[in-house]
């Protein structure tokens, strides 16, 4: 479904040349790939390969601080957009190889939440989403998120609140292209999952609730190269700032919608030794995208 990530953490430059007349290019990438940047770091850039899907699959609030009334929920679906990677995250290899990173444009998600009687002033809620393991460009995915919370509102308007979001995945089928085109496909094994903390603000103007959610999330993986049983390192593993930015609305008292903005902009992570000046944090990791849900109240 995403991630074409490859061989080079085991790859040195004396066994990479040889094989370079024979890796495959994409046509677009041809004139990008004529000249490597001297910024270029391998491991950085197998790094971000491994940390964009675990960043893009996150459980993010798309609901205000106080999801819903004490006792109420919605079951609806989330649709995660998976912004397409240009061709200088696409080559690996020193810029000798492309990899086939945009497979889907969306990841859809069923998702269920709820919100239980209050304690005082304070709504408890939380929020489970799984997407089971049916094939899909050539790979089967499950994910499973889970998210916990409060919210207090402050006034006739103003909410304020703090969550805990997890999220497990894993994905087996050709993730890994074959070196060069054509030759026989072996199913890989990627897994990842992530953990996070939202401080969250609001505003509840009866039928919308514009929010904000501030916080961290921690990104870890693993992956295994099926055809030689090679396992990928992920040196710098995300663990940076993540945040939201949007709406969340009841419409006819049973339809709701919510939609935001949503950003990762870098970790922090220590260089490898490869690297002969700290990178920006974004090297190892970073997305801006918008996540979009719909459901039925509850």
């Amino acid at each position: 479904m995403f991630l074409r990530s490859v061989r080079a953490a085991i790859a040195t430059v004396t066994l990479a040349l040889p094989l370079t007349a024979s890796a495959y290019v994409d046509p677009k990438c041809a004139e990008e790939a004529a000249s490597i940047p001297d910024d270029y770091d391998e491991q950085s850039q197998q790094d971000f390969l491994q940390n964009y899907p675990a960043l893009y699959t996150t459980l993010s609030p798309i609901h205000g601080p106080i999801p819903h009334k004490p006792k109420h929920g919605a079951i609806g679906l989330d649709l995660n957009i998976v912004p397409p990677l240009g061709c200088s995250r696409r080559l690996v290899l020193n810029y000798t190889k492309t990899e086939d990173t945009n497979k889907t444009p969306i990841v859809p998600r069923p998702r269920i939440t709820f919100a239980f009687p209050a304690i005082g002033s304070v709504v408890p809620y939380a929020g489970i989403a799984y997407v089971p393991p049916v094939p899909a460009f050539g790979t089967r995915n499950v994910i499973i998120s889970g998210e916990v919370g409060a919210g207090v509102p402050i006034g006739d308007t103003f909410q304020t609140g703090l969550r805990f979001h997890a999220t497990q995945q894993k994905t087996v089928g050709e993730i890994a292209t074959p070196f060069v085109e054509g030759d026989p496909a072996f199913d890989d094994l990627y897994i990842a999952s992530t953990f996070g903390f939202d401080a969250m603000f609001g505003l509840d103007l009866k039928v919308v609730t514009p929010y904000l959610a501030a916080g961290f999330t921690d990104v870890s993986t693993f992956f295994l190269i099926g055809d030689d049983n090679v396992i990928i390192n992920n040196y710098h593993p995300y663990f940076g700032f993540t945040g939201s930015l949007g709406v969340d609305a009841l419409v006819a008292e049973r339809l709701r919608l919510g939609g935001e903005f949503y950003a990762a902009p870098g970790g922090v992570s220590t260089p490898d030794d490869t690297v002969e000046k700290v990178p920006p944090a974004s090297r190892y990791g970073a997305l801006y995208t918008g996540r979009l849900r719909i459901a039925v109240e509850l």
